[in-house]
């Protein structure tokens, strides 16, 4: 039975937000009012209304029986409802072209397993590592690279940390820790203090970087105590956001934003090129802009990784090239991401142009 509303979550912790994240299609599409659509609103010709919800809610159930749905209240709300071509929803929707295969796309499109000594720790470039300091995200994106992960494998508790924490300090190239996931803000405050700490006590680690959607997905996720951790050593901290479009970056989450900033955290912004989502040079700009003027420097947009089940969100190369060409004309050159692509075994990102 669906009882809730896309109402206000204001008076949840971000905790809360988290654990009431929707899971189930059927109420995905009942709170967008998707499950009541006309037949012309997606242009689908004479397919009855019973017939396409049916369609549409089929696919999504399969899809996220692979890789499960996930969203918060707080980004569904920026959600246009009705709308089945929203850029926010199309991140979120599972749809059947995630089960159909599609040449080059694999489980492990970065080459992770091969660059995965211990568990919980990614060794791929020189100087820095990389820790899944949570397995889990307050959001599950469609065309995430990680969506076959083998987390199972990755999630050390406490005690088991040191083997990792070992691996670091013996290491004295390593001057750069990355916490990753999942997303690593999933964790709580209390484990993510500790281990910043640990960290901050091996003399050669200078920065710690932290990519995270969670100030995007639950702005309410930036707290007090979080900017306590970000800024309590001696590290040079930087947060690393994911924003695909303009439409993500509302009043709450320029809150967030402010909040880090304020508190010295160096903040940039990572964005994944999407087709029919943000592959337009006016969704482009219009990101840069805001991300800029929310205190936000553009960093890199990136190819798609070839993971299995995203193809459907492949942005040809040239087509790439031309919309960053095209945004270096409108834009000054500090908000132009740099267009890049990950490549196993690459020694770093390899620029497209």
């Amino acid at each position: 039975m669906i009882t809730r509303s896309v109402a206000s979550v204001d008076s949840l912790t971000w905790q809360e937000q988290l654990a009431g994240s929707i899971r189930d299609p059927k109420e995905l599409l009942h709170l967008l009012e998707l499950d009541s659509l006309e037949p012309d609103a997606l242009e689908l010709g004479t397919h009855g209304t019973e017939s396409l919800t049916k369609s549409l809610l089929g696919q999504a159930l399969s899809a996220s029986a692979d890789f499960q749905l996930r969203v918060p209240m707080a980004y569904l709300q920026r959600i246009k409802k009705g709308d089945l071509n929203d850029p926010l929803l199309l991140q979120v929707l599972p749809l059947e072209e995630e089960l159909t295969g599609a040449p080059g796309y694999t489980a492990d499109p970065l080459g992770e397993q091969a660059a995965n000594p211990i568990p919980g720790l990614i060794h791929k470039y020189h100087g820095r590592v990389l820790l899944i300091v949570s397995p889990n995200c307050a959001i599950n994106c469609r065309y995430c690279f990680r969506r076959h992960f083998s987390y199972q494998n990755n999630k050390p508790g406490r005690n088991e940390w040191q083997q990792a924490l070992d691996y670091i300090a013996t290491d004295h190239s390593i001057t750069e820790v990355i916490y990753s996931g999942g997303d690593p803000l999933a964790a709580s405050d209390r484990q993510l203090l500790w281990l910043t700490e640990q960290i901050a006590q091996i003399n050669h680690v200078k920065r710690l970087r932290v990519h995270t959607r969670l100030p995007i997905v639950i702005p309410d996720r930036i707290t007090d105590h979080c900017l306590q951790w970000l800024t309590s050593t001696d590290l040079l901290t930087t947060l690393v956001i994911h924003s695909n479009h303009p439409n993500e970056l509302d009043h709450h989450v320029g809150h967030a934003l402010k909040k880090l900033s304020n508190a010295g955290v160096t903040l940039l912004n990572q964005t994944v090129l999407l087709s029919g989502i943000n592959d337009s040079v006016e969704s482009l700009q219009a990101l840069s802009e805001k991300l800029f003027q929310l205190g936000v420097l553009p960093y890199y947009i990136h190819q798609l990784d070839k993971v299995k089940g995203a193809a459907h969100f492949e942005v040809p190369d040239q087509r790439a090239k031309q919309l960053i060409t095209k945004l270096m004309a409108q834009l000054p050159g500090y908000l132009v991401p740099k267009l890049v692509r990950e490549i196993p075994d690459h020694p770093n990102k390899v620029p497209l142009l």
